[in-house]
């Protein structure tokens, strides 16, 4: 059974930054694609970057302030989040980049505020 396991979450500043990490298992990891997606109170989920063996995408609100990377040997897909607005805030979860996707775990929340 997969599981995806997400942590980083906090409160942050507008201005700060965040790191979030995703621990995957259960499935091979290294020949995956994998993204993180985000959920705001009162919206859906949307995505917010993804990662492929060689290549990235961002949504265009989040471009050039997050960063995501993967770690194969570590089963981690990482997001570094820079420069955070309060509209970034949402409960942020890791999960396949496809149109077919596992169980969603608990996220982490991110609240950006002052």
């Amino acid at each position: 059974q997969v599981q995806l396991v997400e942590s980083g979450g906090g409160l942050v500043q507008p201005g700060g930054s965040l790191r979030l990490s995703c621990v995957v298992s259960g499935t091979i990891f290294s020949i995956k694609a994998w993204a993180w997606y985000r959920q705001a109170p009162g919206k859906q989920r949307e995505w917010v970057a993804g990662i492929t063996g060689g290549s990235t995408n961002y949504a265009d609100s989040v471009k050039g302030r997050f960063t995501i990377s993967r770690d194969n040997s570590k089963n981690t897909v990482d997001l570094q989040m820079n420069s955070l607005k309060p509209e970034d805030t949402a409960v942020y979860y890791c999960n396949r980049w496809s149109t077919t996707q596992y169980v969603w775990g608990k996220g982490a929340l991110v609240t950006v505020s002052s």
